[in-house]
């Protein structure tokens, strides 16, 4: 009897669990949409195009980019949130959106560790502070003594609140004593364009949104967010060479499935983005844009999340910033 019974479980938990290896073994059986939670032409975008089209050679399905921006990223990375957990809806999403969101806005519709399983760290890209040509100061000490010298009447620009770049420029703030005024905008595009019409004075973006400026001389490279100089900009210091080690601001990028996701799904993405990752067309075409491509596992990925959810969180309290 016993064994009879023994038997009959067995049995049922064979057959409860095949469907889930069968559609590992399947997978991808269909199109993957890829969303990326930012408009077209940013880095975010750059990197998910990039990346999609090997995943296509490697998995050999198609990966369809699926832009969805708005409110600095959570809108896309919602709908990854609520997708089915099949594996075929998955996003490359930001520290925005993954981290910091979660200090900024006081109904996330989301919690990113209970509704999203994270695949992979993609790739990291320190920010870059830059200043509008038109602006009386040429390095970080003669933009911090103009801003003491002016309280309240330098301003800088962000790709939306809970950004790191909005977070970047808090940082600056709290570490260099001034005040400067926080003006936010609807992605990093428009705002660039009004820095280089003189409408907004400063800002913080990843390096490869404004390498190309720089490199015009149409905008001044004031200091590197990160610990080590920048390959592409060698000739601008760090943040920390400059006396402000605290002011360390760079963002990052990572592959995100909704939780469900069988882990026998998640391996295969994880598996195909870092071989993607590894690529050495892919290496060439993110790398020469500033990005440092990582490519760990889900669980190095989970603990880089909360790092970055506690780091950010005592800064938005030390900035004063309220959840709105």
């Amino acid at each position: 009897m016993i064994k009879a019974v023994l038997r009959i479980f067995c049995i049922g938990a064979v057959v409860a669990l095949s469907p889930v290896a069968a559609s590992a073994q399947e997978f991808p059986s269909k199109p993957i949409r890829l969303v990326v939670p930012f408009p077209p032409g940013g880095p975010n975008d750059l990197i998910a195009r990039v990346v999609g089209h090997k995943l296509q050679e490697i998995l050999k399905q198609q990966v369809v980019i699926d832009n969805r921006g708005g409110a600095g990223g959570v809108l896309g990375t919602d709908v990854v949130a609520k997708a089915a957990p099949d594996g075929h809806t998955i996003a490359i999403s930001s520290a925005g959106a993954l981290a910091i969101s979660i200090s900024m806005q006081e109904k996330l519709p989301y919690d990113t560790l209970k509704h999203l399983k994270p695949v992979t760290l993609v790739a990291t890209v320190p920010e870059l502070l830059v200043a509008a040509t038109s602006l009386p100061a040429n390095d970080l000490k003669e933009l911090v003594a103009l801003a003491r010298a002016k309280p309240g009447a330098l301003n800088y620009a962000s790709s939306g609140p809970g950004s790191m770049p909005h977070l970047a420029g808090e940082l600056l703030k709290v570490a260099a004593k001034i005040d400067i005024v926080h003006v936010p905008y609807k992605g990093a595009a428009p705002a660039v364009n009004d820095l280089l019409g003189g409408q907004v004075q400063m800002a913080f973006f990843d390096l490869p949104v404004l390498l190309p400026q720089v490199e015009a001389g149409k905008l001044k490279a004031i200091a590197v967010g990160s610990r080590e100089r920048a390959p592409s900009l060698k000739n601008v210091p760090t943040t920390a060479e400059l006396g402000y080690p605290q002011v360390v601001a760079e963002n990052w990028y990572g592959m995100v499935a909704p939780i469900g996701t069988p882990p026998a799904i998640v391996a295969r993405l994880n598996q195909a983005t870092v071989e993607a990752l590894h690529d050495p067309g892919v290496k060439e075409k993110l790398s020469s844009q500033g990005l440092t491509l990582i490519g760990d596992t889900p669980d190095e990925f989970t603990a880089y999340i909360r790092a970055e959810i506690e780091k950010w969180a005592k800064v938005a309290k030390a900035a004063g910033l309220v959840p709105n």
